[in-house]
């Protein structure tokens, strides 16, 4: 058999990058469990979380410029709709971030994401009512089949033995970061595509950093951003946070969503 058209090939890597992003998105409600254990609050994780990925993202970006000759894309270089849709993206990425990981400490893991992975939903209604593409039956199909098979995943790790804790406002976190997570989806997809992905996602990280270090200091907060340097123990866990569950499956979200 020869090669495989590249037509055909685009899904399936397609598929690939949204498995593997997802995959590694996947372990963020274990891991803010183990680092809440080690004695961070979930304003503190999002910031370190953020700072760590944001200095992998601009190596990589750095990286890029000097070995394969890309360029730096500028403020300047973008008209004044595509950064403030830059701008709307880098702030929903900061408030679905503290939102879930306030949820994840309030209520169980579970729970917490099966109220978040209701965006595909909300995706699909602000698509319509955009006027992108039409709800037809493959596509309710796909998403029925999809949201499905997430509430079986995810309710499979409910374990009453175990406890499940619950709350209302753990559950509207929740929820408030599936909306932001909708928001960032839609203006991502047609708002900055002049901007390449790990360079967008180097100014939406940007932004959750300095979003928590803000909110740290206008709340009075600012004590636990420094627990890391008190508790050395906890900086592998945060390190491997922000590579694997933040610079690493970003980059390849925002290009999968650039690619639909």
């Amino acid at each position: 058999m020869g090669p495989m058209p590249s037509s055909s090939r685009a899904p399936i890597v397609g598929v690939v990058v949204v498995l593997t992003a997802a995959s590694l998105f996947g372990t963020l409600g274990p891991l803010s469990r183990f680092a809440y254990d080690a004695g961070m609050q979930p304003l503190a994780f999002v910031t370190w979380r953020g700072a760590i990925g944001l200095l992998a993202t601009a190596a990589f970006v750095a990286w890029r410029i000097a070995r394969r000759g890309a360029s730096l894309t500028r403020p300047a270089d973008l008209d004044g709709r595509a950064r403030l849709s830059l701008g709307i993206a880098a702030l929903m990425g900061f408030v679905l971030n503290l939102c879930m990981f306030i949820a994840f400490d309030r209520i169980t893991v579970a729970l917490a994401l099966l109220g978040f992975y209701t965006y595909p939903v909300m995706v699909a209604t602000g698509n319509v009512a955009l006027g992108r593409e039409p709800l037809d039956r493959p596509r309710i199909a796909a998403l029925v089949l999809a949201v499905v098979g997430m509430v079986a995943v995810v309710a499979s790790q409910l374990d009453p033995a175990a406890g499940i804790r619950f709350d209302t406002i753990g559950v509207g976190l929740a929820i408030g970061a599936a909306m932001s997570q909708a928001v960032f989806v839609l203006v991502s997809r047609s708002g900055y595509r002049a901007v390449p992905a790990d360079q967008a996602m180097a100014v939406v990280l940007a932004v959750t950093v300095a979003c928590g270090v803000v909110v740290s200091v206008f709340t009075g907060a600012t004590a636990p951003l420094s627990y890391p340097i008190e508790a050395p123990s906890v900086v592998p866990l945060l390190v491997f946070t922000g590579l694997f569950a933040a610079s690493i499956p970003s980059v390849l979200f925002l290009t999968r969503v650039w690619l639909v």
